[in-house]
């Protein structure tokens, strides 16, 4: 038999040139391969990378968009197509988002790996997802007009929104069914739940703000700093130590709570929570004029050592509560229009803001700088989410 010839070597050591049909197999191969090791990835990366910093922003475009807060990418979007969007709140373990709209709310799960981290991950583009449908998990209905504010109760069993209509309720989210309803007599413009988780605080458009006391199941306290102007935002000290109201007309109202028993993180659920003690002796502390146009949010950091005001003016300013004198320290100027809603970082050195501009903004309190924008909306971004915290902190 005649001795074979040995295959020509190709130069530099490569293989034999393959003909089209092996080509195409082989990069089909490699797609498979590298789509699945993408969406593996993804999925193992969620909880420690894309779920440390959750940044969710959501407006009159009827879309919700979860950003990677550092590089300013979308990294996910979920078409929200029969109404607007008028709250977002994510809870505590950061497993879920609340979406307060029209007549409903919608909980969504935040640990879905979206396809576009896998898009991203796979060469596509980590803005490839323009809209992937999600399906919420549960969707809490009973509202009779706009869901204008929700809040979370610390063991994210229950949910408290209040609404246009009126009404404030407790949803028991194992059977997405209110358990409670006050009647506020008014249109609700905004509700927190207190830090003991024993009691509610709400503020309406007839300007009222009110205590609600979960244990003694009704209105304990109802403040009306000025007769029939609305009262826009309420919130809270992470401390218990002071609630603070701003109204239409850009005043902003402070009273100091006294005379409580507080012990943070307590257990006290509705239907049936422990006896909240006093904790609603308020004492007024401050008036001040912080806008001069309508003021949208008031939001205290989470180290209690600064309140944010946003407002018509496309401002937001940033007040120091050092002996609740509330110096104004920042002006942050860069959004063109009203600024709705704004939220803190876990360690209160950076605010996120979001504006009719249609862009969300991240500052950097130290400079009051704008360190990231956040561009997709196409129309008004009025509320946005923020959850950094180390859920294995204190």
């Amino acid at each position: 038999m005649a001795a074979r010839r040995a295959p020509a070597r190709m130069p530099h050591g490569r293989s034999p040139p393959l003909n089209a049909a092996e080509v195409q197999h082989q990069h089909q191969a490699a797609q498979a391969a590298q789509a699945a090791q993408a969406a593996q990835s993804a999925q193992q990366s969620q909880p420690q990378d894309a779920l440390s910093v959750l940044l969710v922003t959501a407006g009159y475009d009827h879309t919700i968009r979860f950003w990677e807060a550092w590089s300013g990418i979308c990294s996910r979007t979920i078409q929200h197509p029969d109404s607007q969007v008028n709250r977002l709140s994510i809870s505590p373990d950061k497993r879920f988002l609340a979406a307060a709209a029209n007549t409903h709310i919608r909980l969504y799960d935040c640990s879905i790996a979206s396809p576009a981290s896998i898009a991203a991950a796979n060469g596509g583009g980590a803005n490839a997802n323009v809209g992937a449908p999600a399906q919420p998990i549960a969707t809490l209905e009973g509202h009779q007009g706009n869901v204008t504010g929700i809040a979370w109760h610390c063991d994210m069993q229950w949910l408290v929104s209040g609404g246009e209509d009126g009404l404030l309720k407790i949803w028991d989210l194992r059977t997405s069914r209110a358990t409670r309803i006050y009647d506020h007599r008014g249109p609700v413009n905004d509700v927190v739940v207190h830090p003991n988780q024993g009691e509610l605080v709400s503020c309406d458009q007839n300007g009222s703000v009110k205590v609600w006391d979960l244990g003694q199941n009704g209105c304990s306290h109802e403040l009306v700093p000025e007769e029939g102007v609305p009262i826009r935002s309420v919130t809270v000290a992470a401390d218990g130590s002071c609630l603070v109201a701003g109204n239409n007309t850009g005043k902003v109202y402070v009273w100091r709570f006294v005379n409580g028993s507080y012990e943070p993180h307590q257990q006290i659920a509705p239907p049936s929570p422990a006896a909240a003690g006093d904790f609603t002796e308020l004492q007024p502390v401050t008036t001040f004029q912080a806008h001069e146009k309508y003021l949208t949010r008031v939001l205290l950091s989470p180290d209690v050592r600064h309140l944010a005001t946003c407002s018509a003016d496309a401002t937001v300013k940033i007040w120091s509560t050092s002996r609740y004198e509330f110096a104004l320290e920042k002006t942050l100027v860069g959004h063109q229009r009203w600024v709705w809603d704004a939220a803190f970082s876990a360690d209160s050195a950076y605010l996120v803001t979001a504006s009719s501009d249609h862009v969300a903004r991240l500052w950097e309190l130290a400079s009051g700088e704008t360190v990231r924008q956040y561009n997709g909306h196409h129309r008004a971004a009025v509320c946005v989410a923020l959850n950094d915290a180390s859920l294995g902190g204190p």
